[in-house]
């Protein structure tokens, strides 16, 4: 034992010791930085009290995105950029639009939700606070996979759907079916995917595919088909593990929220976050409550494994219509493509309008 002390103690000495070498996670160059704001566009997509639908449910022709339109999900399909929204009428309700353009720039709205609380077997979940914050992502085969929230004015749960078409949807119930976490708060379902050109496929790992999900610590289920999934639990406690918390003194300090898909990519998997500053033991160069975003890098073999994470964010309310609207002090992102050589990241503005950020 001496003797290795003697020979340690003497290189620290001779500062001979090898210092460790910066590495991507280190030097955070995994991360999808510099993010441009369009300033002379946005907000590229605001309320229009003029869209009407007649709710199935209500029996009411409702405007039905007469209050807010925010957190939007992004596709390339067939040249085009397809922007699935959610809206809210004058009630609260949420449902879901779409949106169709060009240039990724100028959007056509359809003039009626594509997806909405009905007299169906989701109603019971989903009416009448509605249907929230989309993500998706394509399968293999071409069938597009939507994660969203359902609320029922006490309660969100965190649901899929499929489509072929982007327009019409089927339902598949909760993502947390069984009888121990039907009735639990879960949001947001962001599915590890790969880039094949201008789409994004769900992509096994290990032979499953993964989702982060959750609105305070992140959690993570798996799936051998993209529409039944396994929640991963401590296998003594039984509760599901977290994979990413929020950080004292950060500006994700109240809460982490995953963003759009987690994209699989050679240093690991990506995954955009929403983060919340907290009250107190927060970034005090913020407002508290003020949402902007972050991101994380995961282990491509072992996706539960954290490797690295920003220190600070990369999108943040700076903008009037950032800072003040339904709720104050929000930059929260959702939709994500690779379009005509740049990337377009999509995201709700003060939970009430929608804004574009391009990185060349």
């Amino acid at each position: 034992m001496n003797k290795v002390f003697i020979f340690l103690f003497t290189i620290l000495l001779c500062g001979c010791t090898e210092q460790p070498k910066q590495t991507a996670t280190t030097t955070n160059s995994w991360a999808m930085l510099n993010f441009v704001k369009v300033d002379s566009l946005n907000p590229i997509l605001q309320p229009d009290s003029s869209q009407q639908f007649t709710c199935p449910l209500s029996k009411q022709t409702v405007n039905w995105e007469e209050r807010n339109v925010l957190n939007p999900s992004a596709v390339v399909k067939d040249g085009k950029v397809y922007l699935l929204y959610r809206a809210q009428d004058r009630q609260m309700t949420s449902r879901l639009g779409l949106a169709v353009s060009d240039d990724g720039l100028h959007f056509t709205k359809l003039p009626q939700p594509v997806f909405f609380p009905d007299n169906d077997s989701m109603k019971i979940y989903e009416w009448k606070g509605g249907v929230e914050d989309p993500r998706v992502v394509e399968s293999e085969d071409g069938t597009y996979i939507l994660t969203y929230t359902s609320y029922d004015g006490k309660t969100a749960r965190l649901c899929l759907a499929t489509s072929k078409d982007l327009r019409s949807w089927t339902k598949h119930g909760l993502v947390l079916n069984d009888e121990k976490h039907k009735d639990v708060w879960s949001k947001s379902g962001a599915i590890v995917a790969k880039q094949n050109g201008e789409k994004i496929v769900a992509t096994k790992i290990n032979g499953k595919y993964w989702m982060y999900f959750g609105d305070t610590d992140l959690f993570m289920a798996s799936s051998d088909d993209l529409i039944h999934w396994t929640v991963a639990e401590n296998e003594e406690s039984k509760k599901m593990i977290t994979v990413l918390h929020p950080r004292m003194g950060y500006f994700d300090s109240r809460l982490v929220e995953p963003g759009p898909y987690a994209l699989l990519q050679n240093d690991g998997i990506l995954l955009i976050y929403n983060g919340s500053n907290a009250a107190n033991f927060s970034d005090s160069g913020m407002p508290k409550f003020t949402y902007a975003a972050g991101q994380a890098l995961f282990d491509k073999e072992e996706p539960w494994k954290l490797i690295s994470r920003t220190d600070s964010n990369f999108i943040r309310p700076d903008k009037d219509y950032e800072r003040v609207g339904e709720v104050n002090e929000v930059c929260f992102v959702e939709g994500l493509v690779y379009f005509k050589n740049k990337w377009f990241l999509y995201y709700g503005t003060a939970d009430s309008k929608i804004a574009v950020a391009v990185r060349e």
